[in-house]
């Protein structure tokens, strides 16, 4: 009875694979085993530079990327009270979100605390972090300023900036971390 099972099994498998190769050769007009000179398939609609530029949102550790735009500490804390403390505490002490503040010191402790001002490398990364994600419930609904002022509040109730801080493409790259050197670089060519 086992080996009939097996047998089966592999037969309705061996079906499958040869279904989907069929609909596979069936669905494209070039002849298997030749080539199109212009190696399109006739499938899409090319994207065009216009169209990257809403995809091409990162940002580097070094600022590359980062967009034009301000924020500063007060306007930051603002923006959190109003759209963050409810996950994370009106602080960043965390609460049903992570917790954002304190924790430094803590990372070889046997309870360490990952925050903002304890485990992130670069401030860029924070930046980059709360403009793709943050809210949790409205992801990429900041704009550039807001993520400047959420992300200079952050810092400063990290200890890192001051209160008079004010950020933007030039400095937020220039903020030294406390972890900075707690990562290792990538060796790969052309990363940062």
């Amino acid at each position: 009875m086992r080996e009939k099972l097996s047998r089966y099994t592999l037969a309705r498998a061996a079906l499958a694979v040869l279904l989907a190769l069929t609909a596979l050769t069936s669905c494209s007009s070039v002849t298997p085993g030749a080539r199109r000179a212009d190696a399109s398939h006739d499938i899409g609609t090319p994207l065009t530079e216009r169209d990257l530029v809403a995809w091409n949102i990162d940002i580097a550790p070094n600022g590359r990327g980062l967009p034009a735009g301000s924020g500063d500490v007060a306007t930051g804390a603002h923006i959190f009270a109003a759209k963050c403390a409810a996950c994370h505490g009106a602080q960043g002490q965390g609460g049903l979100g992570d917790q954002l503040t304190g924790g430094q010191g803590t990372l070889t402790s046997a309870k360490p605390k990952r925050t903002v001002g304890s485990y992130w490398p670069y401030a860029t990364t924070l930046f980059d972090y709360i403009r793709r994600a943050m809210p949790y419930n409205a992801p990429e609904s900041l704009s550039a300023d807001e993520v400047y002022a959420v992300s200079a509040f952050l810092l400063n109730q990290n200890g890192i900036v001051p209160a008079n801080t004010r950020l933007d493409a030039a400095s937020l790259p220039r903020v030294v971390m406390p972890n900075r050197d707690g990562f290792v670089a990538d060796p790969r060519p052309g990363r940062l």
